[in-house]
């Protein structure tokens, strides 16, 4: 039981696994999507967007998660609950009041904000945890949300079991909200 009596919480290897998987997908998208992130991560929130380079990283999700499909092919039962399990957390975490502010969206909606966090990598995910005004209005990423939870059902036959007692669904953090 982890500290917080919700369960069981990803340990740092599952951790480093799963954002060593989303790094290195997102690289094998080529240097524009990196250039993207990187200005997603050192831009000043409080600046307008009105040329639409915040939205410039949807555009590339499709194929980042066609890569990061390909390096999960051979991944065990286990090894897909482990990075289930951190992406639940992961927006779990993000699941908050300050978050949703700058998100908006329906439950639906902001569950698929929280998604777009996860997916853009390590580092906007840590931006946008510290300072939720990092986050990018409306910018979603749906499949990132049950990514590793799909893949397990299709390849095991079920969704994983993770052990955490958490859920990844809007409003169910009650210290976020």
């Amino acid at each position: 039981m982890a500290a917080d009596g919700r369960g069981r919480v990803p340990t740092p290897t599952e951790e480093a696994c799963f954002w060593g998987l989303v790094e290195s997908a997102w690289g094998m998208c080529g240097p524009e999507p990196a250039r993207v992130r990187a200005a997603l991560v050192e831009r000043d929130p409080a600046a307008d967007d009105d040329n639409g380079s915040l939205y410039a990283l949807e555009a590339w999700m499709d194929q980042f998660l066609t890569h990061l499909r390909r390096l999960c092919a051979d991944l065990s039962s286990a090894e897909l609950t482990n990075l289930d399990r951190v992406v639940e957390r992961k927006l779990y975490d993000l699941d908050r009041q300050e978050v949703h502010e700058h998100t908006d969206g329906s439950d639906d909606g902001f569950l698929y904000c929280r998604g777009f966090i996860v997916a853009a990598g390590q580092e906007f995910y840590l931006g946008v945890h510290a300072d939720p005004a990092m986050a990018v209005m409306d910018a979603e990423c749906e499949a990132m949300c049950y990514f590793f939870a799909h893949l397990h059902d299709e390849r095991f036959g079920g969704y994983p079991d993770t052990g955490s007692g958490i859920s990844r669904e809007s409003g169910r953090n009650p210290d976020g909200w």
